[in-house]
């Protein structure tokens, strides 16, 4: 269409546009939580690199200390990771010597995973950082909000 065409086109054949529905970004769990999230991974890496773990990895060694021993598919369950993500995480730690992987007695073909020496001391640390992390995120919060908090959070995921 030419452009005098365009100019020449009365403004009244427009089309209507619905009203967008009353939503409030600021007021959106989702938005709230992602950037809930952004703060703590930058208050958890703001002291360093927290032995070079990303927030996965870290997740996955504090499970595995948990546990004390498991297998892939139990710790990805454990961290809610699936298959293919928890087997790349366990790669890694293990390439970096955090993670020992050993047989099953009762069963040899089954791998069993748990954590090694260097990943204790790295796990130390890093549990100190996240620790700090949390405390300075919930900083505004009372000792009963805090609580609460984390009660809601755990309904939500059911």
């Amino acid at each position: 269409m030419s452009q005098a065409l365009l100019t020449m086109m009365p403004d009244a054949i427009e089309p209507e546009r619905a009203p967008l529905p009353s939503y409030r970004l600021d007021e959106s769990v989702g938005h709230l939580l992602r950037r809930a999230h952004q703060r703590h991974a930058a208050l958890f890496q703001d002291r360093g690199t927290a032995g070079g773990l990303t927030s996965t990895q870290f997740a996955t060694l504090v499970k595995l200390a948990e546990l004390g021993r498991a297998t892939q598919n139990a710790l990805g369950r454990a961290v809610a990771l699936d298959p293919a993500t928890i087997q790349g995480v366990v790669a890694r730690l293990r390439d970096r010597g955090l993670v020992a992987v050993g047989r099953d007695p009762l069963d040899r073909r089954t791998l069993v995973l748990s954590l090694s020496e260097a990943g204790e001391a790295a796990l130390e640390d890093a549990v100190r950082q996240g620790a700090t992390a949390n405390d300075r995120l919930l900083a505004p919060l009372t000792g009963e909000e805090r609580k609460a908090l984390i009660r809601l959070l755990r309904r939500l995921l059911g």
